[in-house]
């Protein structure tokens, strides 16, 4: 008895060590127009009356969890857990309406509705879109995915609107999918120091821990600039691990991101533009999403005006033949549907998610499911095939 009442006592200070990994988090991020107590109220009360029954309907779902949370063993948290950011933006849109009530005109108020509704939507888009925003956002997110990290709780990223920006974002600097000899060979470096980095292997690493390390950075053209001065970048070279730690995702934490209501393509349609050196290393995170069975789905109402289709859906191929890498056994999944019907007016698609939360809820798990069977079940990917040809040729007619 005695030896039992010590294995519980040593259960509850090693909590993490005796129900590590058994846990799913997912983090909802707000979106645009979110700055106030009003607001954040709003989305948290959106965000608890939806997750219950989108959790219900993926439990539900045998093959959801079977493909996406690896076969039962992980169980969703029944809390949601709300990551929001809109208050940073808040004296930035206060000064911006004050300068709009300016503009008010009695015999113009159809352009001033127009404007506000438009700046209200976009405002905090190109607030966070820019990097000396976006930066000090990613590391608060950061900082709530070691919280969750520490509590033995694996995440799902739930990007709303703006919110999709802060997701990709994060997987895009934080996710640990750099090759440190593969950087050094790819980009203008010594023939010293790429044999230095042979000789010396760690694993891998995350662009803001480039940053971090004082190795290289990104610049504001999108090029990937490595310091050039061997005997510093082999110093801080041997730090990188140091660097990896405090500014990466933790290993093996983000299962993947469900984004919704999404703009992305709006203002990131250049991340996979050749003439940036930067967009190099999209094709390396989309290489890491699908060799380790991550997933990255988008679900937007078609009546949004602002949910953007970002791509057609890629075959596994399709993926080889546009990143001209290899895919060595593929488990993971890139896929969109911007299709559903919300049964809701263009004006309010874009704030309905929760109100239509039925629908949505419905949607995301249809997306996971169709999004593994389009690249995984020959049958169902044919028939979409088939699908995307006509929808195809009927545009051409």
């Amino acid at each position: 008895m005695t030896r039992v009442f010590i294995l519980l006592v040593m259960c509850l200070f090693m909590q993490n060590a005796c129900f590590a990994n058994n846990g799913v988090s997912f983090i909802y991020i707000n979106g645009s127009d979110s700055n106030s107590e009003k607001d954040r109220v709003w989305f948290e009360k959106g965000v608890g009356k939806f997750h219950p029954l989108l959790v219900d309907k993926i439990e539900k779902n045998k093959k959801t969890i079977g493909a996406q949370f690896n076969d039962y063993k992980y169980k969703i948290n029944p809390k949601p857990t709300i990551f929001f950011w809109g208050d940073e933006s808040k004296d930035d849109i206060a000064f911006m309406r004050a300068q709009l009530d300016l503009t008010k005109s009695p015999g113009a108020p159809a352009a001033f509705f127009a404007r506000s509704m438009i700046s209200a939507y976009l405002h905090d888009a190109i607030w966070v879109s820019k990097p000396p925003h976006m930066a000090p956002v990613l590391e608060q997110l950061n900082t709530l995915v070691k919280e969750e990290h520490n509590k033995g709780n694996k995440v799902v990223l739930f990007g709303y609107s703006a919110g999709t920006f802060v997701t990709y974002e994060y997987a895009f600097s934080r996710i640990r999918y750099i090759d440190l000899k593969e950087l050094f060979d790819t980009y203008e470096s010594s023939d010293a120091i790429k044999k230095f980095v042979a000789a010396n292997p760690h694993k891998n690493t995350c662009l803001a821990a480039i940053a971090r390390a004082k190795i290289g950075a990104a610049t504001a053209t999108g090029d990937i600039i490595l310091d050039n001065v061997d005997a510093r970048v082999k110093e801080n070279y041997l730090k990188i691990d140091e660097a990896t730690e405090s500014a990466c995702a933790p290993e093996d934490t983000t299962l993947g991101v469900i984004n919704y209501a999404s703009p992305l393509v709006l203002f990131y349609s250049d991340i996979t533009d050749p003439k940036y050196q930067i967009s190099h290393f999209n094709k390396y995170l989309l290489k890491h999403f699908m060799e380790n069975g991550l997933f990255f789905v988008t679900v937007n109402f078609r009546e949004d005006p602002l949910g953007i289709p970002a791509a057609r859906n890629l075959t596994i191929d399709e993926m080889e033949k546009s990143t001209s890498l290899q895919l060595v056994s593929p488990k993971g999944i890139f896929y969109e549907n911007s299709g559903v019907k919300s049964w809701r007016s263009f004006v309010v698609a874009h704030t309905s998610y929760y109100s239509a939360r039925r629908i949505f809820s419905s949607a995301v798990v249809k997306t996971m499911v169709d999004g593994h069977d389009f690249l995984y079940d020959e049958e169902f990917q044919a028939k979409m095939l088939k699908k995307r040809k006509r929808a195809e040729a009927s545009k051409m007619r």
